[in-house]
């Protein structure tokens, strides 16, 4: 079932959740009940999400077993839910509607009068959590859904009124295709998710299809730095708003930019030419100058007022997993970051350099086989300028380990190209050598979308 009308689901039965404590599944739980629906859920075992939907009232099954459909009246689940998933056959069995999440995503986007999608392979969270800001700040009152625990909002889910809603779009299985947004954000397009899309071409067409989507009242605010996703606007049939840090002629530019002790950026902000605002960030990075601008040029087509961007943007201090600083230890910064895509990883080491001095130690764990195997060659060479990487074993994720590329292949790759490497299996092993190689000055990044942050953990501890 492609597609979802929201008024046919009778709300005096539940919409059942197979795998609601996933961050973006139990945030879609808790809109739903907002909206009036009863909500039911189960995983296959208990997380940090679910105390919050079992305080809303959500019942909640740990293990997954065909009794916790009930007398479901739509049953939603992820593309981590396999076919053989007793709960989604007894659904299926039974002939009730079931859709993925973001099938249900998107029906819910209709019931708002200004849904925003902030899509892109890089960035989307942090672009999401600054747009959050800014409508906050300007009395907006929007309903957030964001990939991450944003400190503003105590988590991943902001329930707000009903006219403005902020998600991330995910270009993965082409989700975003099911979305309903009349504002979108396209903030790069590159190769990832290469275990789904055939090459950049294809990706670049999904993200195409994902522009014909914007219906042509609606906008579309895209990187004119990035040739992909401005190759995907291309046959936009709404108004399409550019935006750059290097693309001077964009409609919305960031000049002068430099950078704090701290490694946060300052910008001047240009609007067709002429100069609007100075920009003072509480994150640090280039990429941080460009996803601020991105979030300017969307909030502006929404009306938000000019005080409303520049003071909502140096509220923002950051998303956990961020370049999140963990804490110090003998004089060594401990920070974390998601990075883990060869672009991702060399703007969080830029950023690094921007704000430290010393030698920088990474610990990098690879997240899915596929993307390791595929993209070894930019991995190899995305660690220049660290005194040592760390590899660790390969965070599977949805993927199985079929033989297909070792964590130690990607050491010796980046081995070849800087001669920086080590492969290290085990955390303890990892946090023994960091503690036995560092000096007081140096930074240590966790780098990954696995769980590498115990690293940072263990040395903290």
């Amino acid at each position: 079932m492609d597609t979802l009308q929201l008024s046919a689901i009778d709300k005096t039965r539940p919409v059942h959740f197979i795998g609601i404590g996933g961050v973006s599944m139990s945030a879609l739980a808790l809109v739903m009940v907002h909206h009036g629906y009863t909500v039911t859920g189960s995983d296959f075992k208990d997380g940090r999400h679910l105390d919050r939907l079992k305080s809303a009232g959500i019942p909640v099954a740990i293990g997954h077993s065909a009794a916790n459909i009930g007398d479901a009246a739509l049953v939603v689940y992820t593309a981590a839910i396999g076919e053989d998933n007793p709960e989604l056959m007894r659904a299926r069995s039974l002939g009730l509607p079931v859709v993925e999440r973001p099938v249900l995503l998107g029906a819910m986007m209709e019931r708002f009068q200004y849904p925003v999608a902030v899509s892109g392979t890089h960035g989307k969270t942090t672009t999401t959590s600054m747009l959050a800001h800014i409508l906050m700040r300007g009395g907006f009152d929007p309903t957030v859904m964001v990939g991450g625990n944003l400190p503003a909002i105590g988590g991943n889910l902001r329930e707000g009124r009903k006219e403005y809603m902020v998600t991330e779009a995910c270009e993965y299985h082409g989700s975003f295709l099911h979305f309903r947004p009349k504002l979108a954000i396209i903030l790069n397009v590159e190769e990832d998710h290469l275990d789904y899309f055939q090459n950049l071409d294809d990706i670049v067409d999904c993200f195409a299809k994902f522009a014909q989507v914007v219906p042509k009242e609606g906008c579309i605010v895209v990187n004119a730095d990035n040739a992909n996703a401005m190759r995907a606007v291309r046959d936009a049939k709404c108004a399409v708003i550019t935006y750059g840090i290097e693309t001077q002629d964009a409609e919305y530019t960031a000049r002068n930019i430099s950078f704090n002790t701290n490694g946060q950026g300052r910008f001047d902000l240009y609007h067709n030419g002429k100069y609007a605002e100075h920009i003072a960030l509480s994150v640090t990075g280039i990429h941080n100058v460009s996803n601020a601008v991105a979030a300017i040029a969307a909030s502006a087509m929404l009306g938000v007022a000019p005080d409303a961007m520049r003071e909502g943007l140096l509220d923002f201090t950051g998303t956990d997993r961020r370049f999140q600083l963990k804490g110090e230890v003998d004089g060594v910064r401990v920070i974390d970051d998601y990075a883990h895509h060869p672009t991702e990883i060399a703007a969080t080491l830029e950023a690094a350099k921007k704000m430290n001095s010393g030698r920088i130690w990474c610990v990098f764990q690879p997240h899915t086989y596929t993307r390791a195997y595929m993209l070894k060659d930019a991995f190899a060479k995305c660690f220049g300028g660290c005194e040592r990487v760390i590899v660790t074993d390969i965070y599977a994720a949805r993927e199985k380990d079929t033989g297909l590329i070792h964590a130690s292949e990607l050491a010796d790759a980046i081995n070849a190209q800087s001669g920086n490497a080590v492969y290290i299996k085990g955390f303890p092993q990892a946090a023994a050598y960091l503690k036995e190689h560092m000096q007081p000055g140096d930074l240590v990044l966790t780098l990954g979308a696995g769980d590498v942050y115990r690293v940072g953990d263990l040395l903290l501890a």
